[in-house]
């Protein structure tokens, strides 16, 4: 992070802070909205950390799929730090400012968790693969060894996307306007800013995000696309249910982080389309590290064992 620090230092910018302009700029709303977020905030800290701490507590939960799914609550749970208390504070307070270092490193580790979270996600559909499709060699081949290489590698690859999509935003000169047309420091609002040419910071980040779609969607589709495959081929109504239950939480998960996140981004970068865009990544940033503890817990047995099994622990 030393770094990056220094790298921000050297930008020849002469804008030393910007304005959020937050969700909306309707007086009546703020409050409201203000309650419902604190309220999406809570649910997210609590709900990813109480995920976390079962996983931790209950030895039944120490398997790969688990393993995988504490990593996305990990990576939902620091994401959570990194948006929402922009976007209260925008709420509450008449002009909401953040410095340029400060929008940097924000735009780092809102591009880290998100690229992060990709990956994780890709892998966890690998995984589900393996189980279903090479039940037998599934403790093989999913090893300790290999679940942290996954995992290190995720995290990996969202530092050098993230450094990228940074290292490239930090060339460029924002001397005019400095209102942010969003809640947080995103991309494409940042690009608006821009009084230097922004082609290649465009180009660069077509080619990042295009390969972290194509490659994880290729990866997640074709898993999928073999455990149809092998699903097609079990003949008890049982092995379908079994099947299907163990996917059901991942495709769900995948759908609305991926849905969201390509309406939001895969767009003319015009102003009208931001705007847009701003509310779509609500879906993505908010919304679905909220929603992913009630997608893996709700109607998983093992959840509801560790959430027992804790209960007694703690009452007894």
């Amino acid at each position: 992070m030393q770094v990056m620090k220094q790298m921000v230092t050297k930008s020849n910018s002469s804008v030393t802070e910007f304005i959020l302009m937050g969700l909306t700029v309707q007086k009546e709303l703020q409050l409201p909205l203000f309650v419902l977020f604190l309220l999406n905030y809570t649910a997210t800290v609590v709900g990813n950390l109480s995920l976390m701490n079962l996983i931790c507590l209950n030895s039944h939960l120490h398997t790969p799929m688990y393993f995988f799914i504490f990593n996305l609550s990990c990576i939902d749970f620091c994401y959570s730090f990194v948006c929402n208390p922009t976007m209260l504070t925008s709420f509450v307070s008449e002009q909401n400012t953040i410095s340029y270092e400060g929008c940097i490193s924000q735009l780092f580790f809102f591009c880290f968790f998100v690229n992060s979270e990709c990956y994780v996600l890709t892998a966890m559909a690998y995984d589900r693969y393996v189980a279903i499709c090479h039940p037998l060699k599934y403790t093989t081949v999913m090893s300790p060894k290999i679940c942290c290489l996954l995992v290190f590698g995720s995290y990996l690859m969202g530092f050098a996307g993230a450094m990228t999509h940074t290292g490239f935003m930090i060339r460029l000169s924002f001397c005019n306007s400095n209102i942010i047309n969003h809640y947080m420091c995103d991309i494409f609002p940042l690009l608006q800013l821009s009084c230097t040419s922004t082609y290649v910071n465009e180009l660069v980040g077509s080619a990042v995000v295009g390969t972290i779609i194509i490659l994880s969607s290729l990866i997640i589709l074709v898993s999928y696309a073999l455990i149809l495959s092998n699903i097609l081929h079990i003949s008890s109504s049982k092995g379908w249910s079994k099947a299907l239950g163990t996917c059901g939480s991942h495709i769900i998960t995948v759908s609305l982080f991926y849905g969201s996140g390509l309406l939001a981004y895969i767009k003319p970068t015009s102003a009208e389309t931001v705007g847009q865009g701003k509310f779509l990544s609500i879906f993505y940033t908010l919304v679905v590290p909220m929603l992913n503890p009630l997608i893996y817990s709700l109607r998983n047995k093992d959840v509801k064992l560790a959430v027992k099994r804790t209960m007694k622990r703690v009452t007894s």
